[in-house]
C-alpha cells in the first residue's frame, strides 16, 4: 500500500515523529510557532492526514482546502477548534488524545490551587527583589487548604482526578455538571449539587469542563458575587469559561481572594490588568507539559493515523457519526 503523505503543523515530541516517519511520508512545520492562517491553508493541501494543535482552526475553509484528507488527528484532548458537523459532512474523521495527560493536568491544577492560596508567586518575587528583612506574623498570610470545600465544576476524566488527589486533604467534595456522575461519586465522595450552591459554599472552585455555547463566560459577575471572599477560582479547562473582565473586577474589588489560570479568553494573551495583579498566578497553557504526557499525546495522535491508514477505526475518533457515511 502506498504509504500515506501527513502534514503536521507543528513539531512533535522526537518519539512522536519517529513514528510517524516510520510509516509515512511526513512533513512538518520546522519553525516552533503557529502557523499564519495563509500558510496552513497553502500547506495541507494534498494530504492524507494532517495532525493538528489547538491553535489551528480547522473549519469549511481549512478542510475544502484539505481536499482527500482522510483524517485530522488534533494533538489536544479538546477539540472545540474543529468544525465536527463540516468535517463529519465531507467524510473526514476527527480525532483528540484524552486519557494520556488526564494526572498532568489534574496536577497542575494542584499546584495552581496552592501557588495561588499560599501566594507563592507574589511570596517568590518579594524575596528575590531583596525586600525579605524579617520575619513577621502577617507576612503573606494565604488560605488553608486542608478540611476545607473543593467546588468542581465538570465530572469528566480530568475532573474526576483532580478529585481523587484532595482525598490526602479531607476536603469536602463538592460537583455540578449536566446530570450526576454516579462514577464520580464512588471514586471521590464528592456530592452533586447545583452550580449556585457550589459557588456559594466552595473554598475552591476549579473548572474542568468542556467549551460549549453553554459554558462559555460559565463564570462572570453574578457567579463572582455568590463567591466567598477567600474563594479562590483555578481554570485549566478552556479561557472562554471565564469572563475576564469580569474576573478582573472581581480580584479588583475583593470579591474573591485570588485566581490561577492556565489558559485565556484570548489566547495568548490574557486581559491587560492580569499582568499587573499579584493575586493571580497565570501560567502559559502547561497544562500538559509533562515529558511522558505531551510524547505519550504525540503517539496517540499518530496511533490514530495509522488507525484511519489501516482501515481501522481510530482509537480516539471523536466523530463517530462518520463511520456511516465512509461505510464502516
Amino acid at each position: 500500500m502506498e504509504k500515506w503523505n501527513v502534514y503536521v503543523t507543528r513539531m512533535l515530541p522526537p518519539a512522536a515523529m519517529e513514528f510517524l516517519r516510520e510509516h509515512f511520508n511526513v512533513e512538518v512545520n520546522p519553525e516552533d510557532r503557529p502557523l499564519t492562517r495563509e500558510e496552513l491553508l497553502r500547506n495541507i493541501k494534498g494530504r492524507d492526514a494532517i495532525i493538528t494543535q489547538l491553535v489551528d482552526k480547522v473549519d469549511a475553509e481549512f478542510l475544502d482546502a484539505a481536499k482527500g484528507v482522510k483524517i485530522v488527528a488534533n494533538y489536544a484532548v479538546g477539540y472545540d477548534n474543529i468544525d465536527l458537523n463540516a468535517a463529519t459532512e465531507r467524510g473526514i474523521m476527527i480525532s483528540n488524545t484524552p486519557d494520556v495527560l488526564t494526572n498532568a493536568t489534574a496536577e497542575l491544577a494542584w499546584a495552581l490551587l496552592f501557588a495561588a492560596a499560599r501566594r507563592i508567586v507574589e511570596a517568590d518575587k518579594y524575596f528575590r527583589a531583596g525586600k525579605y528583612k524579617s520575619w513577621g506574623p502577617m507576612l503573606f498570610l494565604g488560605q488553608d487548604i486542608t478540611g476545607k470545600t473543593l467546588g468542581i465544576i465538570g465530572a469528566g476524566r480530568i475532573g474526576t482526578a483532580f478529585a481523587r488527589m484532595a482525598k490526602g486533604f479531607n476536603m469536602r467534595i463538592l460537583y455540578t455538571d449536566e446530570k450526576p456522575n454516579p462514577r464520580f461519586e464512588e471514586q471521590t465522595g464528592g456530592e452533586y449539587v447545583d452550580k449556585e450552591t457550589l459557588l456559594r459554599e466552595s473554598d475552591f472552585i476549579s473548572l474542568h469542563c468542556p467549551l460549549l455555547p453553554s459554558t462559555r463566560h460559565l463564570i462572570s459577575d453574578r457567579e463572582f458575587d455568590m463567591m466567598k471572599k477567600t474563594a479562590i477560582l483555578i481554570n485549566t479547562a478552556r479561557g472562554p469559561i471565564v469572563d475576564e473582565k469580569a474576573l478582573v473586577r472581581a480580584l479588583k474589588e475583593g470579591k474573591i481572594f485570588a485566581a490561577g489560570l492556565d489558559v485565556y479568553e484570548n489566547e495568548p494573551a490574557a486581559e491587560p490588568e492580569l499582568y499587573e495583579m499579584d493575586n493571580v498566578v497565570l501560567l502559559p497553557h502547561i497544562g500538559s507539559a509533562t515529558t511522558k504526557s505531551r510524547n505519550d499525546m504525540g503517539i496517540l495522535a499518530a496511533s490514530n493515523v495509522l488507525d484511519a491508514y489501516e482501515g481501522k477505526v481510530p482509537r480516539t475518533l471523536v466523530n463517530k457519526e462518520v463511520l456511516t457515511k465512509l461505510g464502516k
